[in-house]
């Protein structure tokens, strides 16, 4: 039997083992997608326990707690912190094969030298060895980033936003993480949204402009793009129920975005040309720009509509959406490529069994322009284990070229959540050395080497055109 979560976790071939050990562990991480908080990392925060770093936003943990019978008020309410880490070690030992179990353990080994196991009867030990090492001065924020030999964070941040935290960051030359912003337009084309016109007035006055027509949002939205591209911006990421293609005239766009701000809700089918329109004409900017386009699809959110009118969005309410049809986002992408504004695009989809559609739809628009231009991206959210990685990684190879994927990101909120590269790097070492170990890729040491460094690192690097070093 191996002991539990030994330096070979997850790691059961000799060749897994050394792709692991001598190629991927020593990688530096580059998170080119994730949620975390530019202000906590530009005040280089220290958090007063492990409840506020471990539990404090995160709606994976959340689920598993109301998956537990635990009551709201010690998972958002007003419990104790302690009393909430209690309730989460109660969980956490129920969590068998779930990835979460696996995270918070690398997390409690690599962050707080911590080995043993995290169950009920343990917690209160836990909770007082974490406690005290987050006193220390490298535990803050910075400090937990250059642990995890970061070198560079992409957070995602909305067109209005004044970058301040950003300016700050890149100011301040004692810390040399970069961190760059990331343009989420949501709120920008999802003109379904009660508080859409509000917004419309927020973004036009953070471009400095009114927007009355279609054609002004497109103007006030590329001053916009050019403030971000000041601050290093290279990447898009949209988050879309799935990528539609239903294209309409400039004229009836304009007539359906006046009819929006004259307070008239669209309907179904004027919602979906507005935002084929807005797709194309972003899509069209991040190819002038060289923006890598990101775009994720296949949730459907907000399903417990009484939890949330309560707690809001992002509290742990999303499921998977079934719906996606692949003829539309093949359309959508041989559109922009007619007009040779098809940019470096990331797909990924909520749904596993999208991965195949996936896989075949990035074969029809590689060229030239960039190696791997078209990715299917890392397994996301409820797909980000063990067998969703597998999968994924599995079915890009089928397809695909494996040894171009741009690989993991955290897609997370918490500054603890580093070792998920180490976790995706180790199921890497384990597939490809499974295959090397049947004989069905040659145990080719130089090859090897090239492809685990480039998907745990230099990939991304080549591929954002991020100011960094290869390794």
């Amino acid at each position: 039997m191996k002991a539990f979560m030994d330096k070979d976790f997850l790691l059961s071939t000799d060749t897994a083992k050394k792709l692991f050990h001598e190629i991927a562990e020593p990688m530096p991480v580059l998170d080119y997608h994730c949620h975390i908080n530019p202000r906590e990392i530009a005040e280089d925060r220290k958090f007063e326990n492990i409840t506020q770093v471990w539990l404090g936003g995160d709606h994976y943990k959340w689920r598993q707690m109301r998956s537990n019978g635990v009551d709201e008020y010690y998972i958002t309410g007003d419990a104790p912190d302690r009393e909430k880490f209690q309730k989460w070690a109660e969980t956490l030992e129920l969590a068998v094969g779930n990835p979460l179990y696996h995270w918070s353990h690398l997390e409690l080994q690599r962050f707080f030298g911590y080995h043993g196991i995290l169950n009920g009867e343990t917690a209160e030990d836990v909770w007082k060895l974490c406690n005290a090492r987050l006193q220390e001065d490298s535990m803050s924020v910075r400090n937990l980033i250059r642990q995890s030999a970061v070198t560079l964070i992409c957070t995602t941040d909305d067109p209005a936003d004044d970058l301040r935290w950003h300016k700050a960051l890149a100011e301040d030359r004692s810390f040399e993480v970069q961190v760059l912003p990331a343009w989420r337009p949501d709120k920008a084309m999802n003109m379904e949204k009660p508080d859409y016109t509000s917004y419309i007035e927020k973004l036009g006055a953070a471009a400095e402009m009114e927007i009355r027509s279609f054609a002004e949002l497109k103007a006030a939205l590329k001053k916009r793009m050019d403030f971000f591209e000041s601050y290093g911006c290279k990447a898009s990421d949209h988050a879309l129920e799935y990528v539609m293609y239903v294209p309409e005239t400039e004229e009836n766009i304009e007539k359906i975005f006046a009819k929006r701000l004259a307070g008239e809700n669209p309907g179904r089918e004027e919602e979906l040309k507005f935002k084929t329109a807005f797709m194309s004409f972003a899509a069209e900017e991040y190819a002038k720009r060289g923006w890598a386009m990101q775009l994720h699809y296949g949730c459907k959110r907000d399903n417990n509509t009484s939890m949330y009118r309560q707690l809001g969005p992002d509290t742990g309410y999303d499921c998977i959406n079934n719906y996606a049809p692949s003829s539309q986002m093949a359309d959508f992408l041989n559109a922009l490529n007619i007009k040779g504004t098809l940019p470096k695009t990331i797909i990924y989809s909520l749904n596993p069994n999208d991965d195949e559609a996936i896989g075949s739809i990035i074969g029809c628009f590689q060229n030239a322009d960039a190696v791997g231009k078209i990715q299917q991206g890392s397994a996301w959210w409820f797909n980000d284990n063990k067998n969703g990685m597998m999968k994924q990684m599995t079915s890009l190879a089928n397809l695909g070229l494996l040894g171009n994927f741009i690989g993991m990101l955290t897609d997370s909120r918490s500054f603890l959540s580093y070792p998920r590269h180490e976790y995706f790097r180790r199921i890497l070492c384990e597939l490809i050395g499974g295959w090397v170990e049947n004989g069905e890729y040659p145990d080719d040491e130089k090859t090897l080497k090239r492809i685990i460094k480039g998907i745990s690192y230099n990939n991304a690097v080549r591929y954002f055109g991020f100011a960094l070093e290869e390794k």
